[in-house]
């Protein structure tokens, strides 16, 4: 804990001193170095007397009991309600942000979180019944150091935890999760370092691509997001190899959600992503060979529903995040029964 008796301000738990006064961050793949008086690139770490500090500890923006679905995650426990919370700033602050009043702001707004601690936080998901605890909302990667308290807890009182991310974890912050971790959903911003350089400000995505295998290879069930954006991320050539690649290294049951794009924030100016490309892009996905594509932020359109990838009738109905029934029987389809086991009822 911090000298003053701030709670939320906690020593950083991966760091690395290569000067005087002088750290390196650990935490995301930007590593940013970081000297007493300064900050790294998002805003929530900061040097002071010779070690890197977070800011965050605890601190919660927003808070709701929401089903997974909103996530979006549709083959973990569909329809199961999870205490969702997030916090403040982000290491992409992506221009069309729909969570930038708390993404983008400075730590200057703290005063308008509130300090939970890990035990109390824990409480309040068992009060509430929720399945788990999903971190979301803003990157969640940046309060590692409370999710790893939270978490630990989770695991000794029965509950399931989540993460809604960008993917941007290093080796060290990866594996300190791992263990701990049930479940992701993680955005796959494009395919090109062009696209990761206009959304995420990021000059490479290996990283990302290669951290999503290692959490496939520890067993944690995943699924993928892409929020395609008009004269952005909405090139074919880019679907195809996202769905390729998606196919060769993650398998063809993996979820993946193309979500239609709102204006937002900088680019208040696009429209709204048209649906028949939403749709032209889950042909291409599925013709390659996933079996579970989503479109997403269309209200009562088909590919919201999960279908038997053999016989094609529908084995979960949704009406948005909403679950309106669950047909899959002792882990097979009820018509045909093909194997639908990857699928966590």
């Amino acid at each position: 804990m911090d000298p003053k008796g701030k709670p939320w301000i906690r020593e950083a738990f991966l760091q690395k001193n290569i000067g005087e006064n002088l750290n390196q961050c650990l935490t995301c793949i930007r590593r940013c170095k970081i000297k007493d008086g300064s900050s790294g690139y998002c805003g929530t770490r900061v040097g002071k007397n010779g070690k890197i500090y977070t800011m965050l500890y605890g601190i919660v923006s927003s808070m709701a009991v929401s089903p997974i679905e909103k996530k979006p995650m549709f083959h973990f426990y569909p329809g199961s309600q999870w205490l969702s919370i997030g916090s403040f700033g982000c290491n992409f602050r992506c221009p069309g942000c729909q969570n930038w009043e708390i993404a983008h702001k400075s730590l200057k707004i703290l005063k308008m979180g509130s300090f939970i601690p890990p035990d109390e936080l824990v409480k309040i998901a068992e009060n509430y019944k929720c399945k788990g605890i999903s971190w979301t909302y803003n990157e969640p990667l940046l309060s590692i150091e409370y999710i790893l308290d939270c978490a630990k807890i989770c695991k000794e009182r029965g509950l399931l935890t989540n993460l809604v991310t960008n993917g941007s974890f290093t080796e060290d912050s990866l594996s300190s999760l791992i263990p701990y971790l049930d479940s992701a959903r993680i955005d796959l911003k494009g395919f090109s370092k062009e696209t990761y350089r206009r959304i995420a400000h990021l000059e490479n995505f290996e990283e990302i691509l290669n951290s999503i295998k290692k959490i496939k290879i520890s067993n944690i069930p995943i699924e993928l997001i892409t929020n395609v954006i008009p004269e952005y991320n909405d090139k074919r050539e880019e679907i195809e190899r996202a769905s390729k690649w998606i196919l060769e290294n993650l398998g063809d049951e993996t979820p993946w959600h193309l979500t239609r794009f709102f204006p937002h924030r900088f680019l208040s100016h696009i429209p709204p992503t048209p649906v028949k490309i939403l749709e032209l892009f889950r042909e291409i996905a599925i013709g390659n060979g996933l079996k579970y594509v989503y479109i997403g932020n269309v209200p009562g359109h088909p590919a919201e529903n999960t279908y038997c990838p053999n016989c094609k009738n529908v084995v979960i109905e949704r009406e948005g995040i909403y679950l309106k029934g669950v047909y899959i029987k002792k882990g097979r389809c009820p018509f045909c029964g093909e194997n639908l086991e990857s699928i966590k009822i």
